[in-house]
């Protein structure tokens, strides 16, 4: 009887859950076209330039909540950490798994973890930093192969104009240790590295458009 009732309580959580989820994806549903029909409308309407900021800010807002609820509902993280909402679109975009949270891989790929970065430039270019420094270069290389660059075996890029992406590739992630190895031991035996000692490097257009394969 006792195992019977937590059959049954069970089933009941799994019911009150799905009904939670229906009436979350009906809310978020409305709530998308009325920000929808709020936009269209005020595009239309000639307002003067305080009144035109008032709504902006409204809508901003709405807005704001909405991305918030979409993620919190699809468990893709906080959308307004660091560049996580340019993340969440990239992985949308390449029909890839967000990752579900903020360290290690970006997003899954059907080959594995996979790491992202997108730039607002005008050519595209993808910059990795923050970079944790070890003892010895020999420990330096083994951390960046193993734990840093190596452990993704894809890399994508994306160049971002306003909400567009324009470019975007995908480079194997040895070819991407090829770059960065003699450059970074370079900057690691640097003996003052600044206040930050975390080293940095960004891979330039030229190497990217020879040696990835461009998806858009």
């Amino acid at each position: 009887m006792i195992h019977l009732a937590k059959l049954s309580a069970n089933k009941c959580n799994l019911g009150v859950r799905s009904a939670a989820t229906k009436i979350n994806d009906v809310f978020t549903e409305s709530n998308l076209t009325t920000i929808k029909t709020e936009i269209e409308t005020n595009n239309k309407v000639n307002y003067s330039e305080d009144e035109r900021k008032q709504e902006d800010v409204k809508l901003f807002t709405k807005c704001f909540t909405e991305m918030y609820n979409i993620c919190r509902r699809n468990e893709w993280g906080d959308p307004f950490s660091y560049a996580r909402s340019r993340e969440i679109h990239m992985a949308n975009t390449l029909n890839h798994t967000v990752a579900p949270t903020l360290s290690g891989a970006d997003a899954f790929d059907s080959e594995g973890a996979c790491e992202y970065k997108s730039t607002v430039s005008k050519v595209i270019n993808a910059t990795y930093n923050g970079i944790s420094v070890q003892d010895t270069w020999e420990h330096q290389w083994e951390y960046m192969v193993a734990k840093k660059i190596g452990c993704y075996k894809n890399h994508y890029y994306a160049r971002y104009d306003g909400p567009d992406i324009v470019e975007l590739y995908k480079m194997p992630g040895e070819l991407v240790l090829s770059y960065m190895k003699d450059r970074l031991k370079t900057k690691f035996e640097k003996e003052n590295k600044g206040k930050d000692p975390r080293l940095g490097i960004t891979i330039p257009k030229s190497y990217i458009i020879t040696n990835a394969s461009r998806i858009i």
